[in-house]
């Protein structure tokens, strides 16, 4: 007979049922199984990890919103604050005993004065360690043209300093605010030197027009304040030429950009 022999059949079916083995002759198990289990052990492993990644992540930005709200009282903030509660002292003091007694007028100046030393530390302290709020950036000039302007009417109203200083001051510092939220979307306008040094000398000229002097103090003061109003004229001006150069620059600038996407 021409059959096959036994032993090779035996080995057929023995390869068949147990798979390729290797040199010791053990059974190998398919490659792919454990190619296989690695690989959804390992994509396993990296969901949790992105889940819990996006946890920390999320966790991460709730801690970082409540230090930003909790940073709303922090020592910058409170100054500004400090500064808006003043405002209304200083008109109590300033026309106390119907505004003309010198000691009345002493305690208006120091509550002027403690408001200027508070508005050149605040902003300071705010920038330096990074203190800025949203608060901060809107209550900080609100105070800063409230005890001006409220020191300007008390003393045009007692007939210490004409109505038309007045005007030219409050309306320049109103009019830049109004300019600077206009071209806001073209650009920053930064504050200058001369905008610092106006400020300054505005300050020093209200503070002796507040005090009762008399004599030389009193002709120097004349002096204080008309340096105070050509500065203020003259920075206004600055600050309208800035802001014009802002908006053709923003308006060039828009108009490349559109002319580039259009290509």
């Amino acid at each position: 007979m021409t059959g096959v022999p036994a032993s090779a059949a035996g080995g057929s079916s023995s390869a068949r049922r147990t798979g390729p083995r290797g040199a010791s002759g053990a059974a190998q198990e398919p490659a792919g199984r454990t190619t296989s289990g690695g690989a959804v052990e390992r994509d396993a492993g990296e969901r949790r990890g992105a889940t819990e990644g996006g946890a920390g992540a999320r966790g991460g930005k709730i801690a970082a919103a409540a230090v930003n709200q909790a940073s709303v009282w922090n020592v910058a903030n409170l100054l500004t604050m400090l500064r808006l509660l003043l405002v209304p002292a200083f008109v109590a003091l300033m026309l106390g005993n119907g505004g003309y007694d010198p000691a009345w007028r002493s305690f208006a100046w120091a509550a002027f004065a403690i408001a200027m030393i508070t508005d050149l530390f605040d902003g300071h302290l705010a920038r330096t360690y990074n203190l800025v709020t949203d608060f901060g950036k809107i209550a900080d000039p609100i105070a800063d043209k409230a005890i001006m302007g409220a020191a300007l009417i008390c003393l045009s109203a007692l007939g210490d300093l004409p109505w038309w200083v007045t005007a030219v001051i409050l309306g320049r510092e109103l009019g830049i605010t109004v300019l600077r939220f206009v071209v806001i979307r073209y650009g920053v306008i930064p504050a200058s030197r001369g905008g610092k040094l106006k400020t300054l000398i505005q300050g020093i000229a209200v503070g002796m027009y507040v005090l009762a002097l008399t004599g030389p103090l009193a002709t120097l003061r004349f002096w204080v304040m008309a340096a105070a109003v050509v500065l203020t004229v003259a920075t206004g001006l600055d600050y309208v030429k800035q802001a014009i150069v802002l908006r053709r620059r923003g308006i060039a600038e828009r108009r490349a950009a559109l002319k580039e996407t259009e290509v």
